[in-house]
């Protein structure tokens, strides 16, 4: 599936739910870019746009916390992308190996 294809929200971003490949623990989600979307397939390393920062943001980059992508996949209505990767160290910025730990119901 191309970029292009893809379905993007008004600031042509794409939400990314990204799961552990071995176990299907949700980790994160994240945003991505078509300059992000294209990183990740090249490197097959996870590469986000980060809203706040306004910038790439390579996955693991400062805190040496990868995630090496081992499937990359658009949900149905193509808005959506899934990745399955593995995990280097934690996946959250509080150090977390998840970032969905606050528990509601």
């Amino acid at each position: 599936m191309e970029w292009s294809e893809l379905k993007k929200n008004a600031d042509g971003l794409v939400p990314c739910i990204v799961q552990d490949s071995k176990n299907g623990d949700v980790l994160m989600m994240a945003w991505m870019n078509e300059e992000s979307f294209q990183k990740t397939i090249a490197e097959q390393r996870m590469c986000y746009w980060s809203r706040s920062r306004k910038e790439l943001w390579i996955k693991g980059m400062t805190s040496g916390h990868f995630q090496y992508v081992k499937e990359l996949y658009a949900d149905c209505d193509s808005d959506t992308l899934l990745a399955k990767v593995e995990q280097i160290g934690a996946a959250c910025h509080t150090g977390s190996r998840s970032c969905f730990f606050k528990q509601i119901l």
